[in-house]
């Protein structure tokens, strides 16, 4: 894989800013453009809900599996920007393919090999932006990563207008050429030199490194507890909002409600509280909105409940994700900053957030409505374990 030196300095008089949000609004309008009509592109090519269901899944497994390879892989050579050019370069060739895949197996292949590549472009980006960031004279990386929430909206409303125009085909085609685009704004981007230093340990010794720093192994844990909540709400809300009556442009406003949170919280509020209270306090306040949020759609279907909850996502997300973005920025060494992003990004997030997608059917078939509690009890566990990101 060709690798793109991160040591090239940038210039001082040059913001790097208006590159990362090149980068970012690539990448996450990629997303938007395939993820909402991924499952019906591949029913129109022949395969039924338990071979859809089958494809999605493996892919989820292989991004949890490839992810944090990717991320060795960057810290090794020295040379984030490369892996990630590469990477969202191969994920624009590789998502073509789609087009000409028919049945369970063809479409298989394709979706193993495209999440192989796609697993590593967050955890990337967020490794570099990070650590332009903290430089002195940098930018918010709330900021980029709110201009991508923005993106991902941008993209799924793309998408939508040209399936009705043109058909399921155009997903396939606007994401990869919104990959290809993001593999060249990845050169471009600026990275400080730190950012170049290779870690020239096996595998086991980094992951020995990292999980040596106390605030990181907190990390992991409360991030899958407090984002791995989120997987009854993914999965179930709208179901649960439909079969109370509410029509589709109820659940749209409520959607986009919280969707328009995370935006702000990245943009606005969430640099603001991380500067007050830290990583910790973050934590803290994400997970007792958690709480409320799960608590709250645990009892009641009133419209003014839902709408007000609706909110809190910009907190029980990115207000953490900020926070969690500052912990590995800053307690974990630099030359294993894109390993411990995609162990983050891929295996406590994606882990915990399978694994709670899963056991969710079981547990609304049993609960219903009051499957949102088992959430917020979840938030609990995470509000007690929050203090220990205060060794960052």
């Amino acid at each position: 894989m060709a690798a793109v030196s991160d040591a090239r300095p940038s210039s001082p008089a040059a913001s790097p800013l208006p590159r990362f949000l090149l980068l970012y609004a690539a990448l996450y309008s990629a997303y938007g453009a395939e993820s909402a009509y991924l499952p019906s592109f591949l029913q129109s090519h022949g395969l039924g809900a338990e071979s859809i269901g089958a494809v999605l899944s493996t892919g989820t497994v292989v991004r949890i599996a490839s992810g944090p390879a990717a991320g060795r892989l960057a810290d090794r050579l020295g040379a984030r920007r490369g892996v990630l050019a590469a990477a969202a370069l191969l994920s624009g060739l590789i998502g073509t393919l789609y087009l000409g895949a028919y049945g369970l197996l063809p479409l298989l292949l394709v979706c193993m090999a495209h999440s192989s590549t796609e697993a590593s472009l967050a955890p990337l980006s967020d490794a570099l932006a990070v650590a332009a960031s903290m430089v002195r004279g940098g930018f918010r990386y709330g900021w980029v990563r709110g201009a991508g929430s923005a993106a991902f909206v941008a993209g799924t409303l793309l998408s939508g207008q040209l399936v009705d125009r043109f058909g399921l085909w155009c997903i396939i085609a606007a994401s990869s050429a919104l990959f290809l685009a993001m593999a060249l704004a990845a050169t471009r981007v600026a990275a400080p030199d730190a950012a170049g230093e290779a870690d020239r340990g096996g595998t086991l010794a980094a992951a020995r490194t990292l999980l040596a720093v106390p605030a990181y192994r907190t990390l992991l844990l409360v991030a899958a507890l407090i984002v791995g909540s989120h997987a009854v709400n993914d999965a179930f809300a709208v179901i649960t909002w439909r079969g109370a009556g509410y029509g589709g442009t109820a659940v749209s406003l409520l959607w986009s409600e919280s969707v328009l949170a995370e935006v702000f919280v990245f943009f606005v509020l969430g640099p603001r509280i991380i500067d007050r209270v830290g990583p910790a306090g973050a934590a803290a306040v994400a997970a007792g909105a958690g709480m409320v949020r799960w608590g709250v759609m645990g009892f009641t279907l009133a419209w003014p409940a839902l709408a007000a909850v609706q909110a809190l996502h910009g907190l029980t997300f990115a207000l953490f994700h900020l926070g969690a973005m500052r912990v590995i920025g800053t307690a974990v060494p630099e030359r294993l900053g894109a390993t411990a992003q995609a162990v983050y990004g891929n295996v406590a997030l994606g882990l915990a957030s399978a694994a709670l997608t899963f056991a969710s059917g079981y547990l609304y078939a049993g609960l219903g409505l009051h499957v949102f509690w088992a959430m917020a009890g979840l938030c609990g566990v995470a509000l007690a374990l929050a203090p220990g990101l205060r060794r960052a």
